[in-house]
């Protein structure tokens, strides 16, 4: 009987999502997959059957180094949220009609909690139309650290290097001119902070490291805020604070949100696009303090700086889309794989697999425990917890002086 998959990408892209989908051919090839399809913008080009045979793309050992090293999506992304089965069991009928045209065994799909949700709704309705025949596994990824369960996410790690590296060079430039400045960093993460902690990882004997770091699992004060800058400005010209995109105020307004000119865009999953934290909070500073400020929005660089990426990161999504596979192939279904961390020092992990249910739609945010001094730094418990997953360089291959990527 052929062994033929079919493997799809979703969401926001990380730096190393294409190394889980090289995890996922390679695998699948050294198993004896017949064929290897890859869905074109995930579920979203699949139900308009625009999918790619792989192996017309990655033909050698090479091609998979090079996409490992690869940022963004290779096949494409989407945001598309699966209409509920009561409310459209055709569309599942339509997608099991196909994957059996096109003789699929085995359906991965890689991304972060609404990806998993894609692999809940599919797996329940094949369980409750007794279909046996196809397997629907889930490959963990998400720079936001946020997915319940595993001990981290592949695609953190890089974003938390590139996170740590870069505010370390902004605090050099800081440190230029000898007049009052207040650089104020934007980071990703929505309303999980693991990405914001990172700027913790910029202290170090060669770096003085942020001021102030804010995270939205603690309200944040405005008042409070302005007088931690008054207080710092007492005894240092030159101010660095990192803050999350999704910092809220006490009644759970969003910072940007609440800046904003109109309401906040909100995409397909009921999120809404958040920006312009850091210029909301610039502009506070400089009228109350009349001092020059900065805004600075990392924005979509930090999840695609593959010439900064982990080594350990790369090797990890690597490892977590192989095991998917070797799990979907021995009968597995509607689990996700994840990572066991076993311990810090040395730093040892393991991979295994888990239900879905309890993955989706589950987010996972940073301890509040790891949170100190007032809400404006994290613990050195937080800091052993990310370090490990920042080492080694996975250092592209270079020509003409620039990193060389495959794609379609």
């Amino acid at each position: 009987m052929a062994k033929n998959i079919i493997v799809g990408q979703s969401g926001g892209p990380t730096s190393v999502i294409n190394s889980s989908l090289a995890g996922v051919f390679k695998i699948a090839k050294e198993l004896g997959a017949d064929k290897i399809y890859g869905m074109r913008n995930g579920i979203e080009g699949l139900l308009n059957e625009q999918y790619i045979d792989m192996t017309d793309y990655i033909k050698n050992d090479m091609d998979v180094e090079i996409l490992k090293r690869t940022p963004s999506a290779f096949l494409g992304s989407c945001r598309f949220k699966l209409p509920t089965v009561e409310k459209s069991p055709e569309t599942y009928d339509k997608i099991i009609a196909i994957l059996r045209k096109m003789d699929i065994q085995h359906f991965f799909y890689i991304g972060g909690n609404d990806s998993m949700d894609t692999i809940k709704q599919l797996s329940t309705y094949a369980k409750d139309k007794n279909i046996t025949d196809i397997t629907f596994m889930g490959v963990p990824k998400t720079i936001d650290n946020d997915l319940a369960v595993t001990d981290h996410t592949p695609g953190y790690g890089s974003a938390a290097k590139y996170i740590g590296a870069t505010l370390k060079e902004i605090i050099r430039d800081a440190l230029v001119q000898p007049i009052n400045i207040v650089t104020i960093v934007e980071i990703m993460g929505r309303n999980a902070g693991w990405l914001a902690a990172a700027a913790a990882l910029a202290k170090g004997d060669d770096c003085e490291g942020v001021d102030l770091i804010y995270l939205p699992e603690l309200a944040f004060d405005i008042d409070k805020f302005l007088t931690k800058i008054e207080e710092i400005s007492k005894t240092k010209k030159q101010i660095v604070v990192a803050v999350s995109e999704g910092i809220k105020d006490a009644n759970g307004t969003y910072i940007c949100e609440a800046a904003a000119q109109g309401e906040l865009m909100v995409d397909s999953f009921g999120h809404k696009a958040l920006s312009g934290t850091a210029t909301a909070l610039s502009r506070l500073v400089a009228n109350k303090f009349g001092c020059k400020t900065r805004p600075i929005e990392f924005s979509t660089i930090q999840r695609c700086a593959s010439h900064i990426g982990s080594l350990t990161d790369v090797n990890e999504a690597f490892l977590i889309g192989g095991q998917a596979v070797k799990a979907a192939f021995d009968g597995e279904t509607g689990k996700v794989g994840i990572y066991n961390r076993i311990s810090n020092k040395p730093y040892l992990m393991n991979t295994s697999i888990y239900d879905v249910n309890a993955i989706a739609n589950v987010e996972k945010t940073v301890p509040k425990e790891w949170i100190i001094n007032d809400g404006t730094y994290l613990s050195q418990e937080a800091i052993d917890y990310m370090k490990p997953l920042i080492q080694g360089e996975a250092l592209p291959y270079m020509v003409d002086g620039l990193p060389r990527h495959i794609k379609l």
